[in-house]
């Protein structure tokens, strides 16, 4: 399958897809900064405010901060340990609520820290106020601002998916059996950007745990389908596909050659050049079944 442009662009894009999203939150947090301190500094100014003029900016650049170096990661981790989708949602609910309450419990927490800091460097003291009233008021713009991220993420991994192509198993028909035994499926649905196509389940190369998605790599593409590795693996033919590690399954007629290592574990080399890794647990039975000559020392 020749390649398109929009596969040209995803493969232009992914070695500074780290760099845009890293990006991407530093220009959003510090607008965010930038425009609140202003239009708190003309409040203070109009109510003629004994607030200094680097206050706002303090408040402000200290819960940008703990946002940025803090609570991001979190919920990356958190949105890829937890997906939300719309099969879901409802059953997420409680704890993504949850999450939003411990979130801007460890915002607050920390926001409150760094502006004691400043203010102590400055030979003044902070006032965070009445903690309980103060925290329902942030909880308050903290909810919104967790379930901005949440949803932003999700939209672009969403799209993300799309551009790269993801796969999903074929529906059984509304009416009439299957064309093809839907628990042994042979061909994966692929949605990429607004077309569809089909591919075979023996055009598989390798497969890959991804969180709560495994990729399929396919004639050098990556299709992500969401399931987890052990899932799939019931799903895949075994005379074809084996586990080789508690991440990855092959398609055992792509492994050129076995290389043991000294730790029991073995690394696979493909008919491609790729090489995935091997657990000592799976490295006897695959040796059995592709051959003894394919190991190696190489």
């Amino acid at each position: 399958m020749p390649e398109s442009a929009a596969d040209a662009a995803y493969r232009r894009f992914l070695p500074w897809r780290r760099a845009f999203e890293i990006g991407f939150w530093v220009l959003l947090v510090s607008v965010n900064c930038i425009a609140n301190s202003i239009t708190t500094l003309m409040d203070i100014r109009r109510s003629e405010s004994a607030t200094l003029d680097w206050e706002p900016a303090v408040w402000e650049l200290s819960s940008g901060l703990v946002w940025l170096l803090v609570m991001l990661p979190a919920i990356v981790w958190f949105t890829r340990r937890y997906p939300l989708h719309w099969d879901n949602w409802r059953r997420q609910l409680p704890r993504y609520l949850l999450a939003s309450v411990f979130a801007s419990a460890v915002h607050v927490a920390g926001m409150v820290a760094l502006r004691v800091l400043v203010y102590r460097w400055q030979g003044m003291d902070y006032d965070f106020g009445p903690w309980g009233r103060q925290f329902f008021y942030e909880y308050l713009k903290d909810m919104r601002t967790f379930a901005s991220i949440v949803l932003t993420m999700e939209g672009y991994r969403f799209i993300l998916r799309r551009w790269q192509g993801e796969a999903s198993l074929l529906d059984v028909p509304d009416e009439g059996p299957p064309m093809e035994p839907v628990e042994r499926p042979e061909r994966f649905l692929i949605r990429k950007l607004g077309r569809e196509f089909l591919v075979a389940a023996n055009d598989i190369e390798w497969i890959q745990a991804s969180g709560n998605y495994v990729n399929l790599r396919v004639r050098q593409h990556d299709y992500p389908l969401r399931s987890t590795i052990a899932g799939i693996e019931t799903k895949l033919d075994p005379r074809r596909f084996a586990r080789v590690h508690r991440s990855y399954m092959v398609n055992l007629d792509q492994v050129a050659s076995i290389e043991p290592m000294d730790s029991g574990d073995a690394r696979l080399h493909l008919k491609d050049g790729t090489q995935l890794p091997c657990s000592r647990r799976y490295r006897a039975d695959l040796r059995g079944r592709v051959g003894a000559g394919a190991e190696s020392s190489a």
